[in-house]
């Protein structure tokens, strides 16, 4: 059986000696891009490897490319070589921010083709609060050459949005904050406001009480009443720079709402030209 949305603590638990499952921790913090390496450092579940948002999960941004772009493909698929990761291993990620970096390497291993990955349900607040192992062992794994296939429709470019701006066949899902959606406040960006005619869901309405994903039947009726009658696959998620929409995306997946994309370069990029539109309240 493989996992493509999210594993129990329990269930990987049971799986940690198991030569084909790999953990990889994602924890960081955008303020303190140091930390969570150095959390890594000093406890992580054993035998998971750690992935830094900004060195493995993005390329360098340029000024017009969004905070976290995409890295090309190859490149992402040469770091996983470089984890020993095979396509045929489960992958769970996990983090310390209620799964937005998880779901950012979970997207990305599903970009490249690799179907067998979930985000640890609870992270690793819920693995520690459960009194489960951590070790600051560090793996070593040997390489392989990872052969990474990229699925060319499984995002979206800045033209791409801007053609489609308050067409029936695009409605653009923001998971920022609301009242950074408004326009009101911006901690992050140099401009205020949104993507004209996007709708607001903050990821962390994904989340129950105690950190982890709501049921299934709750997350589909909560992005039912935001779709209304459009199909799954007119979704193009946005945020600030394409990790949290991450996090909307998978949250469609556990509700069985298949077909959604994402706009990597999201707010971040979109303000990067002046000349496209923006609106805020």
């Amino acid at each position: 059986m493989s996992y493509t949305t999210l594993v129990a603590t329990q269930v990987l638990a049971q799986h940690l000696q198991d030569a084909s499952w790999r953990v990889i921790d994602c924890r960081h913090e955008l303020a303190k891009p140091a930390l969570g390496a150095a959390q890594y450092a000093e406890a992580h579940i054993p035998g998971a490897v750690h992935a830094h948002m900004d060195r493995d999960l993005a390329a360098q941004p340029d000024g017009s490319n969004g905070r976290h772009p995409l890295p090309a493909p190859e490149a992402f698929a040469a770091w996983l070589g470089r984890q020993g990761l095979r396509p045929s291993d489960q992958v769970v990620a996990y983090d310390a921010s209620g799964g937005t970096a998880a779901s950012r390497l979970w997207w990305m291993l599903r970009w490249l083709g690799h179907e067998a990955a979930a985000v640890l349900d609870g992270g690793f607040a819920a693995w520690r609060a459960e009194g489960r192992a951590v070790s600051a062992a560090v793996p070593r794994f040997a390489p392989t050459r990872y052969p990474g296939r990229p699925h060319a429709d499984a995002h979206v470019d800045a033209g791409r949005v801007a053609a489609h701006l308050g067409a029936e066949d695009m409605l653009i899902i923001d998971a920022r904050a609301a009242e950074r959606f408004r326009g009101e406040v911006e901690p992050i960006d140099p401009v205020a406001g949104r993507i004209p005619g996007s709708r607001n869901r903050f990821c962390g309405l994904n989340l129950a009480p105690d950190g982890r994903f709501k049921d299934a039947a709750t997350l589909r009726a909560e992005f039912a009443a935001l779709l209304g009658k459009r199909a799954p696959a007119s979704v193009v998620h946005s945020c600030g720079s394409g990790v949290a929409a991450c996090h909307n995306q998978l949250a469609m997946e556990i509700a069985g709402l298949s077909g959604s994309r994402l706009y990597p370069g999201s707010w971040s990029e979109w303000i990067a030209d002046p000349a496209r539109p923006r609106e805020k309240d």
